[in-house]
């Protein structure tokens, strides 16, 4: 039993597997995501113990010859295996810590040649001259060369792509028809991860001959890619007044993964055969986010487009009507009056007028969609006209000196609600920004739709007064906890100067 002790390790063994067990603790507490390749490697490890044991057994039984051939060939796996962890634990875990990430391939690199190194150290101790392989290494050079000419190809671009810095880990490329991100560069391969959850594998090789484009890069710029976005208008429309609207809308929303820098512009683009075709480009800042983003700056465009009543474009073709046709347009379009007829007999500002005065108003209505994120009204704007809510949440932002106070939340799902009633009832500027908190759709009243009416009945302007009244109340209320120079008047004050300032903005009283 001593003999078969004394001869199954070797110099300094006890040590090493110390050492080992002590690389393999820190790995799998600081470095978890590499257990498996750990494993691997541990698992090499114990093979090559378990063929030192078998060596030192052979040995006994008289078989000298394989015993030695069996343990130079267990300590070759065994010093393998020591590489392999001393290259996890310097490159996985100790350049990390020091805030260094070497590329992959450097250490695939490292290992292999410590690899050959090792294999030619126990070739000399197993008594075989060095000498003679270097005398034939020219040809057995040409001969690995000429059977793995595509191999060396892809390890000499791997190479080559990390030594240039041309391409690295999280960069964005396109390669043919692949768009993905660079996950990994291996001594083969180039690992890349697509939209769609697939994992290309494209040869270095490739990469080297080929061309390929890394997306978003710009030297001393954010990462950011250039996106387009297309819509069609009709020529009815000047091509100034469709990019001021776009321009505008754009500029004053925010949109999860549009840069702020270059800002958004609208171009008209070229003459279609029965419209004028537009783009909008922007800057992608969430590159994995191309679809989602162009869909939300589509929704803005079109938003943008139905507020200004510019309709998108439709190819034009010649149709008859019959009556049936003409018939339904109407029935529909008595649906819709009926429809905004119920929206206003549930807003307060107008229960004083009469049915008829109400379905003229209905009449004049203009429907006004917003996408989320979009000012509705700005503090200090000048517009004559007020805004029903029937879908969707807004926001009521008061500005006090550069401080931002959110009021209110108006919310269409507890009913119909309406604002902007002092520019449409006296033409005062907006005393506080709207902003869309969610889609939103509205339906928009100018003050020459409303004035008609107000003319033919001035006593209604008592109510309307009244109802103005209390709203306003309530917003000085919370402009004074920002602003302490404001003050509110008296109530019956207050109503007094609004019926004035309707009276006049009206001409009811010449």
């Amino acid at each position: 039993m001593l003999e078969l002790v004394a001869n199954i390790g070797h110099q300094g063994i006890g040590y090493l597997v110390l050492v080992v067990i002590v690389m393999a603790l820190v790995l799998l507490r600081s470095v978890p995501a590499q257990r498996q390749p750990l494993l691997n490697t541990l698992v090499l490890f114990a093979a090559s113990l378990a063929g030192l044991f078998v060596s030192a057994l052979i040995e006994l039984s008289g078989y000298s010859a394989a015993a030695k051939s069996l343990r130079q060939l267990s300590i070759l796996v065994e010093g393998m295996a020591v590489i392999r962890l001393w290259g996890l634990v310097l490159f996985r875990w100790l350049l990390p810590r020091l805030g260094l990430t070497p590329p992959r391939i450097l250490e695939d690199m490292a290992v292999i040649g410590a690899y050959i190194a090792w294999g030619l150290m126990s070739l000399h101790y197993a008594g075989l001259d060095l000498s003679s392989i270097v005398a034939t290494s020219a040809v057995i050079t040409a001969v690995i060369a000429f059977s793995m000419q595509d191999t060396l190809g892809n390890i000499l671009g791997g190479i080559a792509l990390q030594l240039d810095d041309s391409l690295k880990v999280g960069d964005w490329i396109k390669v043919d028809d692949v768009i993905g991100r660079v996950v990994d560069i291996r001594w083969r391969s180039t690992s890349v991860e697509t939209r769609n959850w697939e994992t290309a594998i494209i040869p270095n090789s490739q990469l080297m001959k080929g061309k390929f484009l890394v997306l978003g890069r710009r030297n001393d710029q954010p990462e950011q890619w250039r996106r387009w976005v297309w819509f069609s208008v009709s020529y009815g429309v000047m091509p100034a007044r469709v990019i001021n609207v776009v321009e505008r809308a754009l500029a004053m929303c925010n949109i999860a993964g549009v840069a702020k820098t270059p800002a958004p512009n609208c171009m008209m683009m070229e003459f279609g055969e029965s419209t004028a075709r537009y783009a909008v480009r922007y800057w992608l800042t969430d590159l994995a986010c191309d679809d989602p983003t162009d869909s939300a700056v589509r929704v803005h465009v079109f938003s943008a487009l139905q507020r200004a009543g510019i309709a998108p474009a439709i190819p034009e073709r010649y149709l008859h009507l019959e009556k049936e046709g003409t018939k339904h347009l109407r029935m529909r379009h008595s649906r819709e009056i009926e429809q905004r007829l119920e929206v206003l007999r549930s807003v307060e500002l107008f229960r004083s007028l009469t049915e008829e005065e109400l379905r003229l108003v209905a009449e004049r209505l203009k429907y006004t969609p917003f996408a989320a994120g979009d000012v509705m009204t700005q503090q200090g704007a000048v517009a004559h006209w007020l805004y029903i809510l029937t879908e969707g949440q807004a926001e009521v932002v008061l500005d006090v000196d550069g401080r931002h106070k959110t009021l209110n939340i108006i919310d269409a799902d507890a009913g119909p609600s309406f604002f902007g009633e002092m520019g449409l009832m006296t033409g005062d500027a907006r005393a506080a920004t709207v902003v869309a908190r969610t889609g939103v759709e509205c339906y928009r009243l100018d003050k020459s739709s409303f004035e008609s009416i107000v003319q033919s009945r001035p006593a209604m302007v008592e109510e309307i007064s009244r109802v103005i009244a209390v709203r306003r109340a309530a917003l000085d209320s919370a402009r004074a906890v920002l602003d302490a120079r404001v003050h509110s008047a008296p109530a019956a004050q207050r109503e007094s100067e609004l019926l004035r300032k309707i009276r006049d903005f009206f001409r009811l009283d010449e």
